[in-house]
């Protein structure tokens, strides 16, 4: 017997969803976060896929969690967009604030999406490259819980505060990148730990501030920008345009809100679409593919190409799935 086993991926979207359905969630945010964790897992993004599945239910737990929340979406100018989560999954609320911002960004050549109030447990990527697939480029980012040290500091302020970025390609898929400002993901110092391994310098300090590779050791201390200042910096960035720019949480706010209940983050999420056409010529579109197209003549990794291998390897053979958390997840849909 092996340690994992293979799903269609109409089966492990049924999976993941029977699950939120069985835990009362409603049938819109099962959909969305069904989806999201299906395409995460699809494409090779373990620590963004079923794995969050059975997190979901201290987030559930939360006091201020709503599982019948219904996303509502309030056009603020011709160009802004507002989308209160209602204190449910936040990629209900980003997913229903889409058709609004496509729409108006392909009119406008700019637009700008706010969701507000959400708890937020999944990637960044399938949103924008949803966005690019559409033909317009893409930006988003959030803040999370106050988990890093700024640098130079030992004690923690910011948030993981992932970035994501998307570019369409004429019969290619999209030049998509998500990536936290932290060293590692939060997530994938979690596998560590789950997997008794050791960190690499530089990923975080213990509770005293002292440097360690120790995963407990990080996650109950801070973890740490990549890039010393600059990562810093733009987490920095981050924590101001997606929390007070769009009137929500910082990542302080965020985790005192949390109030010891470890349930996923709730703020905000901003996602900003720009139309390529905008001020570019058919020239310069072809001049910024043969930037691309450069960087993978050489034989270097292009951002988001090893989850397309991935996507279609698994597509054809099947998606993999931890034999174990396959049976803990059908086990807590028991009784």
């Amino acid at each position: 017997m092996t340690d994992e086993i293979r799903l269609s991926e109409a089966e492990t979207y049924r999976l993941a969803h029977d699950f939120l359905t069985f835990h009362g969630l409603s049938q819109d945010q099962s959909a969305a976060m069904a989806g999201i964790l299906t395409k995460a897992q699809r494409d090779g993004s373990l620590s963004h896929g079923l794995q969050r599945l059975p997190g979901t239910l201290e987030t559930m737990g939360h006091p201020a969690f709503d599982r019948e929340a219904v996303a509502l979406v309030t056009p603020v100018t011709p160009a802004v967009v507002r989308v209160d989560a209602g204190f449910g999954f936040s990629i209900s609320a980003a997913l229903a604030g889409l058709p609004a911002l496509i729409e108006r960004a392909r009119a406008l050549g700019i637009a700008m999406l706010a969701v507000n109030n959400g708890f937020h447990s999944t990637a960044l990527w399938p949103v924008v490259e949803e966005i690019a697939e559409s033909g317009l480029v893409a930006l988003s980012m959030n803040p999370t819980h106050d988990w890093v040290a700024p640098a130079g500091g030992t004690r923690p302020v910011l948030g993981t505060n992932p970035l994501a970025f998307a570019w369409p390609r004429a019969g290619k898929p999209p030049y998509v990148f998500d990536f936290a400002t932290t060293a590692a993901s939060r997530a994938d110092i979690a596998l560590h730990r789950q997997a008794g391994k050791a960190i690499s310098e530089g990923w975080g300090l213990d509770p005293e501030g002292r440097p360690t590779t120790d995963p407990a050791e990080v996650l109950s201390g801070a973890m740490l920008p990549f890039g010393g200042h600059k990562g810093s910096a733009l987490a920095t960035m981050i924590e101001l345009m997606a929390g007070p720019f769009i009137g929500d949480r910082t990542s302080r706010q965020s985790a005192e809100f949390d109030a010891g209940q470890n349930a996923a983050p709730c703020h905000g999420e901003l996602i900003i679409a720009f139309d390529p056409a905008l001020l570019s010529t058919p020239d310069d579109l072809a001049a910024a593919e043969s930037v691309l197209d450069a960087i993978e003549d050489q034989g270097a990794r292009l951002p988001g190409s090893r989850r397309h291998a991935e996507r279609a390897r698994n597509l054809r053979d099947g998606i993999p799935v931890s034999r174990a958390l396959h049976e803990r997840i059908r086990g807590l849909m028991e009784g």
